[in-house]
């Protein structure tokens, strides 16, 4: 038995998505249209296994009300309103009319336009507005990741006891704090960190994953609010 998570190779990947049920023609036609049309940019859409996991954990939690921060294409928000159900409300944050208009047409195909809010707005803004008292499931935070700490500080408080929080690529290229390439930048996770082991969260952090663009490793953050 080994005592860390094993590594994704692309070939253990491949057989995971051969033999999950991870997608269907609209999540197939929608990881296609990102590729093809923000190619540079197709790094930014969780992975397909990572989708499934969202449905399913979104599922088997039973969450009624979810908030996403950073919609990107649509692909994780598919995953967490289809996992929530018709009676599921989830509100997404995001700052790109572009990305998004994406993300709405397959919304409307998959049939989730009315579960499923968009404000376009920087997330804080639109999160600072949301009412004060505990009323949130589930979240989702995929974003600018400068800002991670202050969306946990406006997030944690509106969260109803059992909510789970899933902080998504929180040590990209599982560097950290004090790497010399931008030390401000991992300095926030480390900060952050702190403050998880200080408040009344239970921690587990998540293995590495092989992201899409081969380029970095998704390692997160799931917090669950006590």
């Amino acid at each position: 038995m080994t005592n860390k998570t094993v590594g994704m190779t692309d070939e253990l990947n491949a057989y995971i998505v051969a033999h999950s049920s991870l997608s269907d023609p609209i999540v197939a036609d929608l990881i296609a249209e990102t590729h093809k049309v923000l190619p540079r940019r197709a790094g930014m859409q969780v992975a397909p296994d990572q989708a499934g996991f969202l449905e399913l954990f979104t599922r088997l939690v039973g969450v009624r009300y979810a908030v996403e921060v950073g919609t990107f294409t649509g692909l994780s928000s598919i995953a967490i309103a289809r996992g929530m159900g018709t009676a599921g409300r989830l509100l997404c944050c995001d700052v790109s009319e572009e990305f998004t208009g994406i993300a709405r047409r397959y919304w409307e195909r998959a049939g989730l336009t009315d579960r499923i809010e968009l404000r376009i707005a920087p997330a804080l803004e639109t999160l600072r507005g949301l009412p004060r008292e505990p009323h949130i499931d589930l979240v989702f935070v995929d974003a600018d990741k400068a800002e991670y700490s202050a969306y946990w500080a406006e997030l944690v408080p509106r969260m109803r006891p059992g909510g789970v929080l899933l902080y998504d690529t929180f040590l990209i290229d599982q560097r950290t704090v004090g790497h010399p390439r931008n030390p401000a930048f991992l300095l926030e996770r480390g900060e952050l960190l702190e403050r998880l082991s200080g408040e009344r969260v239970l921690r587990y952090r998540e293995g590495a994953v092989r992201c899409e663009a081969e380029t970095s490793f998704r390692a997160g953050i799931v917090a669950v609010k006590v």
